[in-house]
């Protein structure tokens, strides 16, 4: 099969290196890529969100199939349009990637089906969204009701600093552009959250693995949030019946909720899981493979993932076998100094070839210059994931060959799947 990946991060090349493994995969284009994904497949030069350009490209290099990594491209309606055209996808419509698009739109889908998430109000008025917050207890939730590259999110630990997001979001800097002009205000939640991903063709739902991934810039939750930067899998902590309560009253409720909309989800599900001492309640709706969680599900996965990905497009997911390794994964995300803030990049890479066995590196902000030099180009800058029997001896894995990795101003979490992190809660 002829084969084309949308996107140019870790997931995508991760995916990329997945498809790689598949014997029925003949020929494999990835747009725009990264420098890691030229090495495994042909780089084409399109942006994710030039849906245009993507069909283009994907009606003259005669593919079979496209795999679509980030939200954008969803939400713009690739989907769609590569149906019109006759070429399967693997991704939900735009109709039902509003599922991510629009949390409000989700908000409202998980109150009308009574699936558990946080207690929640939608403003598209400035003045009423500030009243609100006057009104409120804090601590608090303000999100941008569309996409912000996974940095929609405040957590406000008092009044003030819930207003002053609605200021950024809804004010005069509009930091999110259209994304920030409908803004939803949540209940605080607390406890511990899960990332539950699931294929899906629409009926069928297959889960995924769980995984653990980390959001704020630095050692101990502290920071700014970013698009994550480690993970891990399994996430033993998580009780089996609140795996089975996810999979049931959450994913599975919420596939359904779709279907009886219209709008069937087809692709992989990714719902953000808080586990309160109420039990599970969904954060956010992910109309994708998370990142970094892809760098740490796919190679876990067993089973042919084009196959997967090829019966989900053509609606016989229930035909599909799936199969997971029960070895531990931790991936460690290496990033560009000041990122999620100002960063600079263009800086070499050294010691992508000094790497243990077991032990794959996922590019996300790499360019490959025309000499053979890897520099860096943008924020989170590659993925090091290790395998072991533990996630204990994964970690140690993943930041030993961590440090055999070199770039100017690398900067990366130190507490990725910390020892604690990994007890199971009882």
């Amino acid at each position: 099969m002829r084969v084309l990946v949308v996107g140019s991060g870790a997931r995508e090349h991760a995916i990329a290196w997945k498809l790689r493994q598949s014997p029925k995969l003949t020929v494999l284009f990835v747009t725009p890529g990264n420098a890691g994904t030229a090495s495994i497949a042909e780089n084409l030069p399109v942006q994710a969100s030039d849906i245009t350009g993507i069909c283009d490209v994907a009606k003259e290099h005669r593919i079979d199939l496209v795999i679509v990594g980030p939200e954008i491209p969803l939400a713009l309606g690739l989907v769609d349009r590569l149906t019109e055209l006759d070429i399967a996808a693997f991704g939900p419509t735009q109709a039902a990637s509003r599922i991510e698009s629009s949390k409000a739109f989700s908000k409202q889908l998980l109150f009308d089906n009574g699936i558990p998430t946080a207690a929640a109000a939608t403003f598209t008025s400035r003045v009423e969204a500030r009243d609100h917050v006057e009104r409120t207890t804090a601590p608090m939730v303000v999100k941008a009701d569309g996409l912000a590259a996974g940095k929609g999110v405040f957590i406000c630990e008092s009044r003030e600093d819930a207003l002053e997001a609605i200021e950024q979001m809804m004010g005069n800097e509009a930091i999110f552009g259209a994304s920030g002009s409908t803004v939803i205000v949540e209940e605080f939640l607390r406890g511990r959250e899960v990332s539950a991903h699931a294929f899906s063709d629409g009926k069928t739902v297959a889960p995924m693995p769980f995984a653990c991934d980390y959001k704020r810039a630095k050692d101990g939750d502290e920071g700014l949030n970013t698009g994550g930067i480690g993970a891990f899998s399994p996430a033993l902590w998580l009780d089996e019946s609140h795996e089975s309560f996810i999979h049931q009253h959450i994913t599975e409720a919420v596939i359904g909720a779709m279907a009886d909309l219209g709008t069937p989800y087809a692709g992989a599900l990714y719902p953000g899981i808080i586990v309160t001492d109420d039990g599970p309640k969904v954060l956010e709706f992910n109309c994708r493979i998370g990142d970094p969680e892809a760098q740490v599900l796919l190679p876990r996965l067993k089973s042919d993932f084009l196959e997967i990905c090829l019966a989900v497009a053509e609606r016989r997911l229930a035909d599909a076998e799936i199969e997971w390794d029960t070895d531990a994964y931790v991936g460690v995300v290496m990033t560009s100094g000041g990122y999620p803030g100002k960063y600079e990049t263009g800086f070499e890479i050294a010691g992508l070839n000094s790497l243990e066995d077991g032990v794959e590196v996922f590019h996300a902000g790499t360019t490959l210059r025309d000499d053979g030099t890897i520099v860096t180009s943008g924020g989170r800058v590659l993925t090091i994931v290790a395998q072991a029997a533990s996630i204990t001896a994964a970690r140690a894995k993943a930041y030993r060959n961590v440090q055999r990795i070199h770039f100017s101003k690398a900067f990366y979490r130190k507490d990725i799947a910390a020892p604690a992190q990994d007890a199971r809660v009882d």
